[in-house]
């Protein structure tokens, strides 16, 4: 494994996002003095929030899954998931509901689902359904330490056992027909074939080892911070500068200082200059490959993934027997991605994720209320350049008309205001295309093709963010801050009674 080379004893983490969290967090853990510099006032990078009148929002991610992944972050500082963020298991994970008025429960229990596809589909599925689980969990296991959760100098280093492994699982197939070698319902294959969508790509053309997304909430389980989702980067910071770690915020950065191939200080909009030995960089990556003064050269460009509109409602009722998650099926389906990653277009059938987190803590609303969210795919930007300041209300009232019409009626009338964001927006926040889901986990852009965390002609800079491996997501972006702590610091290893060391780069 490549990493950077020289002293680190002082790292400035460029962005409090969770990819930043995570990096400052395994790096104090190792004995480096951090230093974090964040340009909004609160951490949380792409998990934002938007509070107003009491009713609290959580507007990026608002699936949390592998809580494991979580725990070890903090462990890396001495920290407990249960000290700073308790979790709330959602529980059934999901609710879907299909356009011909069907709907099942997405449990993650397996006895649970089980019976429910039973109930939904026959024994046949549910038999069915049994085998997929038993799959999704020897592909999570083959993928997660080997090439998930590990830093790879080039496509050689895939060369192993593992590889061999996966793809005698069928890793390498496409999704869809990996999955409709267990389920026939094609309802039921679109619950665990959905999450593509976060991926960048279509059932259709996404490569089957991208079940591990659908492993992740069907399987794992689905959580929510109490408090809300800002909760997580909230905790995380915390335990950072429990650990020592020093916060800036509200502070913008504009300029690395190099002397020949070693960035030597960072410099801020206010005009510091804050001397380092290396540097973690979660910005955006055209930002990052501007602050480094290069661009790596690609034989095919760098494709984006769908974007999306999400409408934040606050709802003055509440329906209470609507759940925390609830997936709204259209009725068309491989039309849907055509349109939106092929065609650039707008969905005529849109499928839609409206979550509901006062289900779970009714404190983000005033007493009696709701806080919605509603989250329907669109195209990027580059795939079809919507003038969304005029378009956006209009199609948020068309999305708010579908959900009434099919999970919450009389919403309309409920409504006490409402924030949506849209490519535009995500674009003002440097996001590539305009999508927050960020590169596309196409077979090129995936593993070492992904964009690499440790950029040539720079010897003591990092890259960390859904842009660069292991890919876009919470745990993955969790994942992608302690690759990036293992390029600067070596690999670390447990020594029994011993805590945490560090193998030297130098030995590497």
């Amino acid at each position: 494994m490549r990493t950077v080379k020289g002293r680190t004893d002082h790292i400035i983490v460029v962005g409090a996002g969770l990819s930043g969290l995570a990096a400052a967090l395994h790096l104090a853990g190792r004995g480096r003095r951090v230093t974090v510099l964040e340009r909004e006032s609160v951490p949380g990078g792409r998990a934002g929030r938007f509070d107003r009148d009491g009713y609290l929002f959580d507007t990026g991610p608002t699936v949390l899954t592998m809580p494991d992944i979580v725990e070890a972050t903090l462990a890396a500082v001495g920290d407990s998931l249960a000290e700073r963020v308790p979790l709330v298991r959602v529980e059934p994970a999901y609710r879907a509901e299909f356009a011909d008025g069907s709907g099942l429960a997405v449990h993650s229990d397996g006895e649970a689902m089980a019976a429910e596809v039973e109930r939904f589909a026959g024994p046949t599925e549910a038999a069915g359904y049994l085998r997929l689980r038993a799959w999704l969990h020897s592909l999570y296991r083959v993928q997660l330490d080997r090439f998930i959760a590990a830093n790879l100098d080039s496509p050689l280093t895939m060369v192993t056992p593992e590889l061999a492994r996966l793809a005698a699982l069928g890793g390498f197939r496409r999704l869809e027909t990996a999955i409709g070698r267990f389920l026939t319902d094609e309802r039921l294959r679109r619950v665990f074939t959905f999450q593509s969508l976060y991926a960048g790509t279509s059932p259709q053309r996404a490569l089957a080892l991208y079940a591990v997304i659908a492993y992740m909430d069907t399987v794992s389980g689905v959580y929510f911070p109490s408090g809300g989702m800002r909760a997580l980067p909230d905790g995380l910071a915390a335990a950072a500068e429990n650990a020592g770690v020093r916060f800036h915020y509200c502070t913008r950065v504009t300029a690395l200082e190099r002397n020949g191939g070693r960035v030597r200080a960072v410099c801020t909009a206010a005009g510091e200059r804050l001397p380092c030995d290396a540097v973690v960089l979660t910005t955006e990556l055209p930002v990052s490959y501007c602050l480094l003064g290069r661009t790596p050269r690609r034989p095919l460009p760098l494709r984006a993934a769908p974007s999306a509109v999400v409408l934040h409602v606050a709802a003055r009722r509440r329906w209470p027997d609507v759940g925390h998650h609830t997936l709204l099926f259209g009725e068309a389906w491989a039309d849907t991605f055509r349109r939106l990653i092929v065609d650039g277009e707008l969905m005529h059938d849109p499928s839609l994720l409206v979550t509901r987190p006062t289900a779970t803590d009714p404190r983000l609303a005033p007493e009696g209320d709701d806080v919605l969210s509603v989250l329907a795919p669109v195209p990027n930007l580059r795939r079809a350049p919507i003038d969304w300041e005029r378009e956006g209300p209009g199609y948020a009232e068309q999305i708010a008309r579908v959900v009434e019409k099919r999970l919450l009626p009389g919403l309309r009338d409920a409504i006490g205001f409402t924030h949506v964001l849209t490519p535009k927006e995500w674009a003002e926040s440097d996001m590539v295309a305009g999508t927050p889901f960020s590169l596309a986990h196409t077979f090129g852009q995936t593993g070492p093709f992904r964009p690499s965390n440790l950029p040539r002609g720079v010897d003591n800079a990092v890259l960390a963010g859904g842009s660069t491996v292991p890919g876009v997501g919470v745990p993955t972006a969790l994942l992608s801050g302690k690759l990036a702590a293992d390029r600067i610091t070596g690999l670390p290893v447990r020594s029994p009674g011993r805590g945490t060391t560090v193998i030297s780069h130098e030995w590497l």
